[in-house]
């Protein structure tokens, strides 16, 4: 019998995210996370369903070699190591792919270099994740290794929604395009929502709003998307943990021209300064949530400001869409905050949404409907698992080929 285990590894800056998954119907056999690497406060934990229990081990890990050793080791001790010959494939999430990448693709040297050149529109994803990957390859140089991209399923955006409205000579010198991310989020719960509502995903159209830190919303026509608010990074869209989101271009021009401000601190701030944490200084729903019911004015504004860029999406992804079968939340904040969905539908009666506060407010694990009896749009919960997603991906494109390293389907267009 084939391999039939797939490690996800999701590569960060100063950060590892691993799952073990058996693509045979085990589940998750193992997950993970390495932090602070490079720092004398390493920690990773370690937790192993299949064997019922966690561990946690603290202590300098110098780098992600070290780090996915560490991770190595930890899974050994399960019965689960990197030499197992269970093992089909080690899938990679990859937050950039261009216009390059449009599917699935197995790693060689030329996609290494490909993914390298779109650092300059992903340089605080991309080389992480470069990392990652060639850690991983010199560990298991014999193991096919496949790159999952988040931009990847934005890319049947038509030009329309794809392009800005700049000159195309200089946009395409610079790859200055719309290109989306949480694409294996949207993917996963767009054909979640069908399977929900009882449909194939070629039959259904929906919004998808991933809400979490970084938060992002996408139209999606018959199981393809059609717009998404992230832009040629994940900074443009929504109101973000830490994002700006959406912003007239010139306030840049007016804080370098008038602020003094340097290009470095006007990306920081954007990006790192600004969002939920710049509007009332923090970041967690929850906590914001707690302070409005205490009656925290600049709390209250925040979210306020949140939701109206939220509905405006809504309403926007409505006309583009022109029937909409079903809203979606998922992430973080979208399925563990009623105050958010309500308030994102209030006021759209009209257009078919409406909220069951009973339903909304109520806990439960996996999909769910929270919209009244005979809604004419279906508003959902939707829990997303980007791991599982990423992990059926690879199987899928070498599953069938075990031990092989076939060559990259990569689209040049």
């Amino acid at each position: 019998m084939s391999p039939s285990r797939v490690l996800v590894l999701n590569s960060g800056s100063s950060s590892l995210k691993y799952q073990l998954l058996d693509m045979r119907g085990g589940g998750r056999l193992a997950t993970g996370l390495v932090e602070r690497i490079g720092e004398q406060t390493s920690r990773l934990k370690h937790a192993c369903p299949a064997a019922g229990g966690s561990r946690e081990q603290n202590g300098p890990i110098a780098d992600h070699e070290a780090a996915l050793k560490a991770v190595a080791e930890e899974l050994a001790k399960d019965g689960f190591g990197l030499d197992s010959p269970e093992l089909a494939a080690i899938g990679h999430r990859v937050v950039h792919g261009g216009m390059f990448f449009t599917e699935p693709t197995v790693i060689d040297d030329a996609v290494l270099t490909e993914i390298e050149r779109l650092v300059p529109v992903a340089p605080l994803h991309n080389p992480a994740n470069l990392t990652g990957i060639r850690t991983a390859r010199a560990l298991r140089p014999d193991l096919p290794q496949v790159a999952v991209f988040d931009t990847a399923f934005h890319t049947t955006m038509p030009e329309a929604a794809a392009r800005y409205a700049i000159d195309p000579k200089i946009a395409d010198r610079y790859r200055v395009r719309r290109y989306g991310f949480h694409g294996t989020s949207h993917a996963f719960v767009s054909r979640e929502t069908a399977r929900l509502l009882g449909k194939s995903p070629e039959e259904v159209n929906v919004i998808v709003l991933h809400l979490g830190n970084g938060a992002s919303a996408s139209a999606v026509r018959g199981g393809r998307c059609v717009d998404t608010s992230m832009g040629m990074t994940p900074l443009e869209g929504l109101v973000m943990g830490t994002r700006s989101g959406d912003l007239d271009p010139a306030v840049i021009f007016h804080l370098a021209r008038v602020g003094g401000m340097s290009m470095d601190e006007i990306d920081t701030l954007l990006n790192k300064g600004s969002g939920l944490f710049g509007l009332c200084g923090d970041n967690d729903m929850r906590e914001i949530r707690r302070r409005i019911d205490e009656g925290d004015e600049q709390a209250k504004l925040a979210f306020d400001i949140y939701i109206h860029r939220l509905k405006k999406y809504i309403g926007a992804y409505c006309a583009v869409l022109g029937r909409v079968d079903a809203v979606a939340f998922t992430a973080g904040v979208g399925e563990n905050a009623a105050p958010v969905r309500e308030a994102a539908v209030a006021g759209l009666e009209g257009l078919g949404l409406a909220v069951d506060p009973e339903a909304n407010a109520a806990r439960a694990d996996g999909p769910r409907l929270i919209s009244p009896a005979g809604a004419r749009v279906a508003v959902a919960v939707v829990p997303t698992d980007e791991e599982l997603e990423i992990a059926e991906q690879t199987y899928a494109l070498v599953g069938s080929k075990p031990g092989s390293n076939p060559a990259a389907p990569v689209n040049n267009s």
